[in-house]
């Protein structure tokens, strides 16, 4: 869902309740249709940003997913594409994360990844992006699962959350493979342990595969879903290997998957992440998208 006033989020989301009241597809009704987002990495690199953004227009996407920009010049070069275009801006992803997690026990490293979020929080304001996608913590040799949920929820509430609540921008934490939050339920608990309205899920439809049902996430994370990002994986389970697919050529059960999106209500944005292209593979793209909203398969037309 996508409030028109910033300051009015808290009425907004209480309203959402009421509708979810009335049933899950009534609510997804009322809220109005998922809308269709790319990535800003999916276009061709040539063209400049004004040129890109036309072309996501031109192929039938409404919005785009930008990483983190800390040029301010490119920073309002996109804006500017974006108010020329009509192409939302509806996300920033945080591009320091991986880099520097949150869940590090070097705060030198923790303090550049909570400037990578205050810039992309920044970004967000600037463009109108309602959402910064953040992977909070990442579980390696020298950070155990239990202080990377510690540390990282330590550093949100007390260094990110003050900004993102004074910006009115949601921070959308992101499931991936990080190992940590693998199933719903500890998604759930560590996005509600937040007690904030500026902290939701952003679900990755692809990156449970491995270890579960993205028809499953949805239903169970619910209400607490801001964002999405629609890829597709051939699986090798045998070998432990995985393929990047086209919507529809691997393994996810999208006819399931839009069930559960109408079943918990969604209607906000989804963004394709998936390998860039020219412009009739956008195109197509962008059908298999239209396909997948109607319930249907999202293969190539024949």
């Amino acid at each position: 869902m996508i409030p028109t006033d910033r300051r009015a989020f808290l009425e907004t989301a209480l309203a959402a309740s009421a509708l979810a009241a009335l049933g899950p597809r009534a609510a997804a009704a009322a809220q109005g249709p998922i809308r269709k987002a790319v990535e800003l990495s999916m276009l061709p690199k040539e063209l400049g940003f004004r040129e890109r953004f036309q072309l996501a227009r031109d192929v039938g996407f409404e919005g785009i997913e930008i990483l983190t920009v800390s040029d301010p010049k490119e920073a309002d070069e996109l804006k500017d594409a974006s108010q020329k275009t009509g192409l939302v801006i509806h996300s920033v992803m945080n591009a320091e994360h991986w880099r520097s997690p949150l869940s590090s026990p070097d705060s030198a490293v923790v303090a550049k990844s909570v400037a990578g979020m205050e810039t992309s929080l920044r970004n967000a304001k600037l463009w109108g992006a309602e959402t910064v996608l953040l992977v909070p913590a990442v579980v390696d040799t020298k950070t155990g699962y239990q202080d990377a949920w510690i540390r990282s929820q330590k550093v949100i509430k007390e260094r990110i959350l003050p900004l993102a609540s004074e910006l009115e921008v949601i921070v959308g934490i992101e499931e991936v493979w990080n190992k940590f939050l693998l199933s719903p339920l500890e998604l759930n608990k560590y996005v509600d342990e937040f007690a904030s309205p500026w902290v939701r899920a952003y679900l990755d439809v692809g990156n449970m595969v491995f270890y579960g049902y993205p028809q499953d996430w949805i239903r169970t994370v619910g209400k607490r879903v801001v964002r999405l990002h629609l890829k597709d994986f051939q699986l090798d389970r045998q070998n432990g290997r995985f393929a990047w697919k086209n919507l529809g050529e691997g393994d996810i059960d999208w006819p399931e998957v839009r069930k559960a999106l109408a079943d918990i209500g969604y209607a906000g944005w989804a963004s394709v992440e998936l390998e860039k292209g020219d412009a009739a593979y956008l195109k197509d793209v962008s059908a298999r998208f239209d396909r997948f909203l109607a319930g249907e398969k999202p293969v190539a037309a024949p």
